[in-house]
């Protein structure tokens, strides 16, 4: 059974049982989605999870952003460390008691200590990249190149206009809010929960995008352009430490 809304809607609520072990702010996000087979998509799964579908459709998404002011609970942010890129591959799926979140195929990062840190204390397939970005007004233009990958990725991006809440029951909601992510460690399944406001939604033209994040993880190229586009200027975040 697919999560109802009332269960995709619980896990927007901040956890009141613990408290946050990290915070950072993730911003100028792209989030660029192509339709995918689910069979597909579900054979790459550990056991326990499934696929979760809108309108009977799965997808498989690219999320570039910047990953900002990042910090443990009890320190300050360190310039040099607490500032770099992140670019996901992602699906979404839920587990046998129906929640839902993310499934992370893959995670670039050109910060080495990140990198190293969600290998170790969140069991997330993190990967090294050179990567680098700039902005010129509402536009970005963002790179990545994974380590011993044969091509980069480029994309260019605007994002632009009065911004707007994804509206539940949307497929806007259901690609970008999403609490929970899960992870495979030693120990079994996991999830690891954030708290942040809904994503504000900004109009997304997209200039230049790259199936290449998804050549690296061995899908075949979707040969079109995504299927759907959407971005956002960003949200503050509080991490929650991964539970059974």
């Amino acid at each position: 059974m697919l999560p109802t809304l009332d269960q995709r809607l619980t896990f927007r609520q901040r956890p009141v049982d613990r408290s946050a072990v990290m915070y950072q702010r993730w911003s100028d996000l792209l989030f660029i989605h192509w339709k995918w087979d689910t069979a597909d998509l579900q054979s790459r799964l550990p056991a326990g999870l499934h696929i979760d579908t809108f309108e009977d459709q799965a997808w498989l998404g690219v999320v570039p952003f910047y990953m900002q002011r990042i910090r443990p609970r009890f320190l300050p942010p360190v310039p040099g460390i607490s500032w770099f890129l992140e670019l996901n591959v992602r699906t979404y799926v839920h587990d046998d008691q129906g929640r839902p979140g993310v499934w992370f195929f893959s995670l670039d990062c050109d910060q080495p200590l990140a990198v190293w840190a969600a290998q170790t204390l969140f069991h997330l397939p993190y990967q090294h990249a050179a990567m680098k970005a700039r902005k010129e007004g509402p536009r970005v233009i963002y790179e990545c190149q994974r380590k011993g990958a044969p091509i980069a990725a480029s994309f260019d991006y605007s994002l632009t206009g009065p911004t707007r809440a994804a509206q539940p029951g949307t497929l806007e909601f259901f690609l970008a809010e999403r609490y929970l992510l899960f992870s495979s460690t030693p120990n079994g399944l996991r999830t690891g929960q954030v708290h942040h406001v809904p994503y504000p939604i900004a109009n997304t033209t997209l200039n230049a995008w790259s199936d290449a994040p998804l050549l690296w993880n061995n899908w075949a190229s979707p040969l079109r352009p995504p299927d759907h586009v959407l971005g956002s200027p960003g949200v503050d975040v509080e991490i929650f430490p991964l539970q059974g």
